[in-house]
């Protein structure tokens, strides 16, 4: 029997070859992205566990700096046409964000242990869900108030707020000229009808507040619209390989 097409993601990818402070929130096709807080006031104060938050973009040369406990490093990316896992997908290189958090009284937030220390030390460059070293990272530091960060809900609205942020470039992203990328890739779910079904089993964390996973957001690796494992009693989900490709899985660590 002949193999049947169920989807194809295309995944557009757009090198940003500058990031700087300016007075706007803007992101270019050509590599040119401005970042500005002025919208952090509004997002602190919609945010019930979040005293404040600061933005610091680091360089690739700036590795060598404190950092406070590391809950994530996001890719930047946006769904042009489609839903996550089908249809097109602008992502941004040269570029990531980064979350991070500690509570006014100076307790890190995490449950098991904390990644607190110097940067260069605390993250492994250059590998499957990290920061290419060549990478700037913007980085959101968030102060939690008092004892929220061993609560769902701090680690969660940190979450958000940076989602919030990037929402405003990704709105920009989805009007990028699909010619203007600096790289293009395919990826089709194939039905094999009369051969072996494969199905990849991958434990997932759904416990306490810093083992946490959104699933099916409204973007890739975003956080609006997505469930919580917890929620959903850490029952087993069903995705296809471009689901996962595409970041339908956000791990809240």
């Amino acid at each position: 029997m002949a193999d049947i097409d169920l989807g194809r993601l295309v995944i557009r990818a757009f090198d940003i070859k500058s990031v700087s402070w300016g007075d706007e929130m803007k992101v270019t096709p050509q590599g040119e992205m401005i970042i500005s807080k002025s919208m952090l006031p509004d997002l602190v104060s919609s945010m019930d566990t979040i005293e404040a938050v600061d933005i610091r973009l680091i360089q690739p040369d700036e590795h060598d700096q404190w950092t406070n406990t590391i809950l994530d490093i996001i890719p930047i990316s946006t769904k042009a046409l489609g839903v996550v896992g089908e249809g097109i997908t602008h992502t941004l290189t040269g570029v990531c964000a980064m979350i991070t958090a500690v509570d006014t009284e100076g307790k890190q937030c995490h449950e098991f242990g904390s990644s607190e220390g110097n940067l260069k030390e605390k993250i492994i460059f250059d590998n499957p869900g990290t920061p290419h070293s060549t990478d700037v990272i913007i980085s959101f530091d968030v102060t939690l108030k008092a004892g929220m960060g061993q609560e769902r809900k701090g680690p969660y609205q940190a979450h958000l707020l940076c989602d919030r942020f990037l929402q405003v470039y990704r709105e920009q992203m989805k009007n990028f000229d699909g010619k203007l990328c600096s790289a293009r890739n395919e990826f089709h779910n194939i039905s094999r009808p009369g051969k072996k079904r494969v199905v990849i089993i991958r434990e997932v964390a759904g416990q306490g507040a810093m083992y946490d996973m959104q699933l099916f957001p409204h973007e890739p690796s975003g956080v609006e619209g997505g469930r919580s494992i917890i929620d959903m009693g850490n029952m087993p989900i069903l995705v296809t390989p471009n689901e996962y490709r595409d970041g339908i899985l956000h791990s809240m660590q």
